[in-house]
């Protein structure tokens, strides 16, 4: 059911590019689910999407969001600014969560723009990467300025044994990062060799984001011979689709 809520914080990353936090109590959900935010549209009906939370359970929602030009809700959402409202369902959805991930030694988080997002909602959170002996936290992004939180991914994937690998396509990136799309990263060794962990059957990875990204990043992990998760039958990567 939607409730109206308020925007307590607004971040700007870059043009199109923003973190909305939200009043309100906060529902019980876990890391790597979404919830549906809303606005008002014609005839009283409410513009409505989907939106993994990128808070811990327990912290005020928060939400990474990019405007989709020429899209339905989108443009009414980065209209809004601090102290207005919007809608939100408070049940949370999906299975996108570190529960489905089997045993396994090192953890890769694989996103490009804001499929960050479920991912910084799991580093928030407290308990739940401590069973991985190492966490990789892989963010590709066209340009710097569009790689959202990165001084806190980087600072929370060290209290997770880990490393953060942003991957920058445009542009030059950091001394930490590696030049190219994810997948070009992959297939080139970098972002193994940069991450100082293998990409293997002692590992699992999570991908989400752009589509395309996440088709060719499955058809590179098979021609390794890792295979899709599922509960009957586990598997070395599962992932999450959504345009960002």
């Amino acid at each position: 059911m939607f409730r109206e809520t308020t925007i307590s914080k607004r971040t700007t990353w870059a043009p199109g590019l923003i973190s909305l936090v939200l009043e309100g109590e906060t529902p019980s959900f876990v890391p790597g689910q979404f919830f549906q935010l809303a606005v008002p549209g014609e005839g009283g009906t409410l513009i409505r999407r989907s939106y993994s939370a990128a808070s811990a359970p327990g912290e005020s929602l928060q939400f990474l969001l990019s405007e989709v030009e020429g899209g339905q809700l989108t443009p009414k959402l980065f209209a809004l600014e601090e102290g207005q409202s919007l809608h939100v369902d408070d049940t949370p959805l999906g299975f996108f969560t570190l529960a489905e991930v089997p045993a396994c030694e090192v953890l890769w988080l694989v996103s490009t723009g804001t499929g960050l997002g479920p991912f910084l909602s799991m580093l928030r959170a407290k308990g739940g990467l401590e069973r991985f002996s190492k966490v990789v936290v892989v963010h590709g992004a066209p340009t710097r300025d569009r790689l959202a939180h990165a001084d806190e991914v980087r600072a929370l994937a060290g209290t997770h044994r880990g490393i953060y690998v942003p991957c920058v396509s445009r542009e030059e990136p950091t001394a930490e990062g590696v030049r190219g799309r994810v997948t070009e990263a992959l297939t080139s060794g970098a972002l193994e060799e940069r991450s100082g962990s293998s990409i293997d059957k002692n590992a699992h990875v999570l991908l989400c984001g752009n589509p395309a990204m996440i088709d060719d990043m499955v058809a590179l992990l098979r021609e390794r011979g890792l295979e899709k998760h599922r509960r009957r039958t586990p598997g070395h990567f599962n992932f999450e689709k959504y345009w960002s």
